[in-house]
């Protein structure tokens, strides 16, 4: 049931991310504060949803995501040459990356704290 709730969490979080990465060339300014509750809600997630057994699968899954999603949100000139949907992906891309790399960073941090404990023997 644990990990249930922590892969529902992640993948609405990813939903929101997308909605909102989506939202973001029409709402110019308020986006800073959008991708600020994607990074309050990464937090979330790793503190209270990803633990145990999930906490390895979840860092794999999440650097495939860090690492397209980087990419995807680096290419700036190449997104804004692609007509009507560039500006959206690149919205995309950074919100993804806002939501998942806090939640990463913590779930990562936690698994090296247990492991200096002992407990992931």
């Amino acid at each position: 049931m644990e990990k249930q709730i922590g892969n529902y969490s992640f993948i609405i979080g990813v939903i929101i991310a997308i909605v909102l990465g989506l939202a973001a060339p029409k709402l110019g300014n308020a986006t800073a504060w959008l991708w600020s509750l994607l990074v309050v809600l990464g937090l979330v997630v790793g503190f209270l949803n990803v633990s145990g057994k999930e906490t390895k699968e979840f860092l794999w899954v999440t650097v495939a995501l860090v690492v397209v999603a980087f990419a995807g949100s680096a290419q700036i000139n190449t997104w804004k040459d692609v007509q009507w949907i560039g500006p959206f992906l690149k919205g995309v891309f950074d919100s993804i990356l806002a939501f998942v790399v806090p939640a990463s960073v913590i779930v990562a941090l936690k698994d090296v704290w247990e492991l200096a404990k002992g407990g992931g023997e």
